[in-house]
């Protein structure tokens, strides 16, 4: 049963008056979307929530998860807002057309008086003040979220998004791993007999859900799938609030991708709303936003003034900014960048963005936090692992240096590292008292490409890492370690994201040639002979047509995610038939209607070198 004061809130809210019971699945397959359909009775009404969910596993799993309760309230949210998430993902796309006709981003006309209104957010919460460590990692994986928690760092993002691949049963598994942390009841034991458990002092929970543009495939409302977004927010805030409000914390989140104010709108809303319906205190939700696309860089004030009482900070998502710079101007050979390596936090629009970032967060009373080299520890190589630290420690100190509250670390093994730097240089909690009012940052600053070349080794790492990475993220893994760096959806992202901008335009290379896609394809088969057979390799084939079939397409695509997720949908249903087909003795014809998906052609069009269908908003 819920505690007696959320079946009192729920029995009072538009939600209704709801039983506790856990889920019941149907034992009969739906004729058209081959799911598994949720029989529920909500409210007195009988009125149905139309929830589908596509998965019966994972589902098993997470049963205590998805109750009758958390479900429906999803199902409210969704109702509610996904209309707007859908205009705002068309807003997207207007805004990029207007960007390839040639209108460059710039500061908005009509939010003049919020950027020089002398307002600030809200109080931060105590356990909120102090940030000088973050550590990130996948909410999937009991065994790295302990770690994280155990780390010495002060915060923990456990993530649903980059770091993470979207499997049924990874996400599912990040909710039970979240719910069994905040009871303190988390454990994992390794193979070789190794028991994790959690420590008496543990970091402070952010959670991430996914960006606005995903969707969760897995679960359907009326027969369409629901926002990611919303389906990890809601399944989180249910079933958790009360306990983290009993240990003295609350809700805390990391907002990723926005491109505008008026998604952050929105998710102040979906925060209101949640805290009417749920009895939570206004204001207890609170939310960091990364700043990691570049029309976001020229709203980070209106961004913070729609979040209002939830606002908690802002955060420089490097790698994600990297990648949107690109994105935007795909079609501008003017803003070529150059090899990876050389596209540095110090140099031209990065190093604007920062600035104009800490002087953003400061002057309305907001952290401002730096992100995540992409350096970790090696391990057999002294001298290698030396360096990684080195790089890592003058990240740091790069931005203790210029202002920031605190930084992230992708590793257990560099949480003492960065606490030391900024230790060093950050004598009280934060630093918000460093307002640099004397800062300014034009729009010229923030579109200036950093000078550097581009080499066939700068491409060849490109091929390798990409092809590397969807092939384990294929495999249930988001966050992977490639030539000695942590590369998550995001940097693969920055790999894809230069090849196709490199071939579309004929990028001059530092010894004269000019990038092409015979050179591509000749490069990628060579780094393909490179690679070790290994666990994935049996993907690696897929993952090379996924990748190329990106970098040679006609048209951009605006997220690798998109056509590698209906893949991993794919594989997940193979998997999937494998384990019924030998539990009822071979019977394949019950699993084949599954088979047939219309998202599944858009994939296919793509491994055979063929473009892409434009999405569903686009």
């Amino acid at each position: 049963m819920l505690p007696a004061r959320t079946q009192k809130i729920l029995g009072n809210s538009s939600l209704g008056s709801v039983s506790s019971e856990t889920i019941r699945i149907s034992a009969e397959k739906t004729r058209v979307r081959g799911g598994w359909v949720v029989e529920q009775e909500l409210g007195s009404s009988g009125e149905s929530a139309g929830i589908t969910f596509t998965n019966v596993p994972s589902l098993e799993q997470g049963s205590d998860i998805l109750t009758q309760d958390a479900v429906k309230f999803l199902a409210g949210l969704v109702r509610r807002f996904s209309r707007r998430r859908e205009e705002l993902l068309h807003r997207r796309a207007l805004r990029q057309r207007e960007i390839d006709s040639g209108v460059l981003p710039d500061f908005l006309p009509d939010t003049h008086s919020i950027r020089e209104g002398g307002w600030r957010i809200w109080s931060t919460p105590p356990d909120l003040q102090d940030r000088r460590v973050e550590i990130t990692g996948p909410s999937g994986d009991a065994k790295m979220m302990i770690n994280a928690f155990n780390s010495g760092a002060s915060t923990y993002m456990a993530d649903f998004e980059d770091s993470q691949s979207p499997t049924w049963r990874q996400i599912i598994q990040g909710q039970v791993n979240l719910r069994d942390a905040i009871d303190g009841a988390i454990e994992y034991a390794s193979p070789e007999g190794k028991n994790y458990s959690l420590n008496e002092k543990v970091a402070t929970l952010i959670v991430r859900p996914r960006g606005w543009h995903l969707l969760e495939e897995h679960v359907l409302l009326d027969g369409d799938p629901v926002s990611a977004s919303l389906f990890d927010f809601a399944i989180f805030v249910f079933n958790n609030f009360e306990r983290l409000l009993q240990k003295g914390t609350a809700p805390y989140f990391y907002l990723p991708k926005m491109e505008s104010h008026l998604e952050a709108r929105l998710w102040n809303d979906v925060f209101r709303v949640t805290e009417e319906e749920l009895g939570i205190p206004l204001a207890t939700i609170k939310a960091t936003v990364l700043i990691e696309t570049l029309p976001a860089a020229f709203e980070m004030d209106e961004i913070l003034y729609e979040l209002k009482e939830h606002s908690s900070g802002l955060n420089c998502g490097r790698w994600d900014y990297i990648f949107s710079f690109i994105k935007k101007f795909s079609q501008y050979p003017r803003f070529i960048l150059p090899d990876r390596g050389a596209v540095t936090m110090d140099r031209a629009f990065l190093a604007a963005y920062v600035k104009l970032l800490i002087r953003t967060c400061h002057r309305r009373g907001a952290h401002a936090i730096g992100g995540m080299s992409a350096y970790i520890p090696i391990k057999n190589d002294e001298k290698a692992n030396s360096l990684a630290f080195e790089k890592v420690r003058a990240d740091k100190e790069r931005e203790v240096l210029l202002g920031h509250d605190g930084t992230w670390v992708a590793h257990p093994g560099l949480v003492q590292l960065a606490r030391e730097v900024f230790d060093s240089h950050m004598k009280g909690p934060n630093q918000l008292d460093k307002t640099n009012d004397d800062l300014e940052i034009t729009s010229s600053d923030l579109l200036r490409v950093p000078e550097g070349a581009i080499t066939e080794s700068g491409i060849r790492i490109n091929l390798s890492v990409g092809v590397q990475y969807i092939d384990a993220w294929l495999g249930g893994k988001g966050a992977v370690p490639i030539r000695n760096l942590m590369e998550d959806t995001a940097t693969a992202e920055i790999c894809r994201a230069q090849l196709w901008q490199w071939t579309r335009h004929g990028a001059v290379m530092s010894d004269g040639r000019r990038v092409s896609a015979e050179l591509v394809r000749s490069l990628l088969s060579d780094e393909l002979r490179r690679l070790p057979d290994g666990a994935g390799a049996s993907r690696r084939d897929i993952a090379a047509k996924l990748f190329e079939g990106l970098i040679l397409s006609e048209k951009f695509e605006e997220f690798l995610t998109s056509p590698a997720y209906e893949e991993l949908l794919r594989v997940e249903k193979l998997g999937e038939g494998r384990g019924e087909a030998k539990s009822r003795g071979g019977n394949r014809e019950h699993k084949a209607k599954l088979e047939v998906r219309p998202v599944e052609r858009r994939t296919s069009a793509i491994l055979g070198g063929i473009r892409p269908r434009a999405s569903r908003l686009g």
